[in-house]
C-alpha cells in the first residue's frame, strides 16, 4: 500500500452506506509539490440563508459553471436544471437512459475544469444494467466515459468531482454485494481516479487500474482541503458513519470493519465518526479549514475543523430545521450551497421542498 494522504500535483503522473437509512443506524508518495485547490477568502455565514430554488425533484448532484450558476441533478426525473440566485431554475439538459429505482437515478455532477474550452459536464447515473459516467455538452449527445459499475436498489455511490490535479474522482458503493469492496478488479466499493476521458489515471497505485482506494461501503462525499488532502464521507451500516482521509492504495476495511478498529488488520481508520442516527453523511465540502457534511438521517449540517489530515471538533447546525440534507458545495464566490432531500421517499416533505439554500461568504 502506498503511504501518505492524497496530495496531487498538476501535470504530474500522480495520482462511508447500507441504504442511506442504516439498519441500526501526484500521489503522496510522489516527491512533488502539491497544487492546492483555489479557495475564496472568508467563510460562509450560516446565519443568513437564502432560498435560491424550490420545488426541485429529489436534487442530488450540484456543480458550478464558470459564471457562478449551479447545475443541479434531479435524481428521479433525469433532468439537470440551471440555478442562479434571483431567478427561477431553467432547464439545462436531460440525461437519456436514467433508470431511477430505490437510491439509483441521476446522481453526481461535475464540470470539466477546462469547461471554457471543452463545454463538458459529467454525470454519474444508474442505467438499465449498471451505474456509469457520461459527459456531454449542452444540447449534445452524451458520451460514455466509464461504465460497468454494478447497480442495486441501494449502495450506488454516485459522487464525482475533479481534483486539484485535473483528474476525475468517483465514489462508488458495494451495490449490496459486500465482497466487491475487497475485490481489486471490481470498481464497486472504491474511490476511482480517472482521466477526463475515463481511462485509469497515470500514477494510480496499480498501473492500468482505475482504483485509488478500496474497502468502502458507500461513498457519497469527496472534498479536498487547502493542502490537497482528499476527504471522503462513507455511510456506516449499524454502528458508525465515517469521514476518511484517502491514501492511494489504502484499504478502509469494509466489510471486515465498520467505523474503525481495523489497524491491526492493515486497514485505515476514519478520522471522524458519528452514530448512524446522527448523520448518514452524503455530500461534503471544505471552505478554509472547515469541513461541511450534509446529513440525511441526521437531518443536520455537521462541521469539523480540518488540519494536517485530521478532522476535529464536530458541531451540528440546523438540526431538523430543513429535514434531510443531501449535498453541500462551495460556490466560486465562497458561498455555501446546501440541498434538502425530503422528496426522496424517506423524508417529511415541507413547504417548498426540495429546496436549495445559499449561505453567503462573510
Amino acid at each position: 500500500m502506498v503511504s501518505g494522504v492524497v496530495v496531487v500535483a498538476l501535470g504530474v503522473a500522480a495520482v462511508s452506506c447500507a441504504s442511506e437509512e442504516p439498519r441500526g443506524g501526484g500521489v503522496a508518495s510522489s516527491p512533488v509539490a502539491s497544487v492546492a485547490p483555489s479557495r475564496p477568502a472568508g467563510s460562509p455565514d450560516l446565519g443568513s440563508p437564502e432560498v435560491v430554488a424550490q420545488g426541485i425533484d429529489v436534487p442530488w448532484g450540484l456543480a458550478f459553471l464558470p459564471d457562478g450558476t449551479a447545475l443541479v441533478a434531479e435524481r428521479d426525473s433525469g433532468r439537470i436544471v440551471q440555478v442562479a440566485a434571483g431567478r427561477a431554475p431553467e432547464p439545462f439538459y436531460e440525461v437519456p437512459g436514467v433508470v431511477a429505482r430505490g437510491e439509483g437515478g441521476l446522481l453526481g455532477l461535475a464540470v470539466d475544469p477546462a469547461y471554457a474550452e471543452s463545454g463538458y459536464v459529467y454525470a454519474y447515473f444508474t442505467a438499465e444494467d449498471d451505474n456509469r459516467i457520461v459527459r456531454f455538452r449542452a444540447g449534445g449527445e452524451p458520451e460514455v466515459v466509464f461504465d460497468g459499475i454494478a447497480k442495486a436498489g441501494n449502495h450506488n455511490g454516485g459522487r464525482i468531482a475533479f481534483g486539484p490535479d485535473g483528474m476525475l474522482y468517483v465514489g462508488t458503493g458495494d451495490a449490496g454485494r459486500t465482497e466487491l469492496s475487497q475485490d481489486a478488479s471490481s470498481p464497486n466499493g472504491k474511490i476511482l481516479r480517472l482521466t477526463p476521458d475515463g481511462a485509469p489515471a497515470p500514477g494510480n497505485p496499480e498501473s492500468g487500474s482505475p482504483v485509488l482506494s478500496l474497502g468502502h461501503r458507500n461513498v457519497q462525499g469527496l472534498a479536498w482541503d487547502r493542502a490537497g488532502t482528499l476527504f471522503a464521507a462513507e455511510f456506516g451500516q449499524n454502528r458508525l458513519d465515517e469521514i476518511n482521509v484517502i491514501e492511494p492504495g489504502g484499504n478502509y476495511g469494509w466489510p471486515t470493519v465498520e467505523g474503525g478498529g481495523g489497524a491491526d488488520g492493515g486497514f485505515l481508520d476514519p478520522v471522524l465518526t458519528w452514530s448512524t442516527a446522527e448523520a448518514s453523511p452524503s455530500g461534503i465540502a471544505i471552505a478554509g479549514d472547515t469541513l461541511y457534511v450534509a446529513a440525511l438521517r441526521g437531518e443536520r449540517l455537521w462541521t469539523a475543523t480540518v488540519s494536517d489530515g485530521s478532522a476535529t471538533d464536530p458541531q451540528d447546525f440546523f438540526r431538523a430545521d430543513y429535514g434531510r440534507l443531501r449535498t453541500v458545495e462551495v460556490a466560486p464566490d465562497g458561498a455555501l450551497w446546501l440541498t434538502t432531500s425530503n422528496t426522496d421517499g424517506r423524508g417529511d416533505v415541507q413547504s417548498g421542498d426540495d429546496r436549495i439554500l445559499r449561505f453567503p461568504a462573510r
